[in-house]
């Protein structure tokens, strides 16, 4: 059992499980598209419509006062915002990240892409592309409540590593696949190569590894290695 934080005059001061693990960002997600001046596609079908920030002139800004007035970045500032991009994008946090790296760096191929194809390989991220979700976050949230399974077994972690051959799908039970169907919609969106999709039956497989060329935002992979690699 975690003890709670004390305050300076020695009471406990209670918080939620999300303010003291920090485990997931509460704040306004359009707002790290603007940081980052390129759409996330955090917010699922809204980041498609007219409502989307990204897509009015007068808000597409970064956030911050006097943002029109900042200058170029330096070299750091430009590697820092590529590394932040990819991590928001995924929805992982700084250690997560670091571990992702780690993993690639000792691989025998580029490390760049390395890095990408592991991310794209995390299971919210194959349930968000397989349509059985409108966005990452959902996605996440479908399988820490335990709706998706992975070859038939329930899997409750979004950082789940699939493998080629990998079938994900809907647990049989009734609520899991009223959830489901209620987040599909009627027209669900295409899929990618790598992926198969059954959507008789709710459920996708992975056919093929993911590669360079599936990752959906400009990303400067090689910035990313020369920071990491500090």
């Amino acid at each position: 059992m975690k003890r709670l934080p004390v305050d300076p005059g020695g009471r406990r001061i209670n918080r939620t499980a999300d303010e003291y693990d920090m485990a997931r960002y509460i704040g306004p997600v359009c707002r790290l598209c603007r940081r980052e001046t390129v759409k996330l596609m955090l917010k699922g079908i809204r980041c498609e419509s007219a409502k989307c920030p990204m897509e009015r002139q007068w808000r597409s800004s970064p956030p911050g006062m006097h943002s029109w007035r900042r200058g170029k970045g330096s070299n750091y500032l430009v590697r820092l915002r590529e590394k932040q991009k990819v991590k928001r994008y995924y929805g992982v946090w700084e250690k997560q990240f670091k571990r992702y790296f780690e993993i690639a760096t000792r691989a025998s191929s580029n490390t760049g892409e390395g890095l990408l194809q592991l991310l794209e390989r995390r299971l919210d991220n194959v349930v968000w592309k397989l349509g059985l979700a409108p966005s990452r976050a959902t996605a996440r949230q479908e399988i820490v409540h335990g709706h998706i399974t992975v070859n038939g077994r329930k899997v409750d972690r979004p950082s789940f590593r699939t493998s080629q051959g990998d079938t994900i799908g809907v647990r049989s039970s009734e609520k899991s696949k009223k959830f489901i169907k209620n987040m599909v919609g009627e027209s669900p969106p295409p899929v990618q190569e790598w992926l198969e999709r059954d959507e008789t039956k709710l459920e996708g497989r992975v056919a093929s590894l993911p590669t360079r060329e599936h990752v959906q935002i400009p990303v400067e992979e090689q910035l990313i290695v020369e920071m990491c690699s500090r």
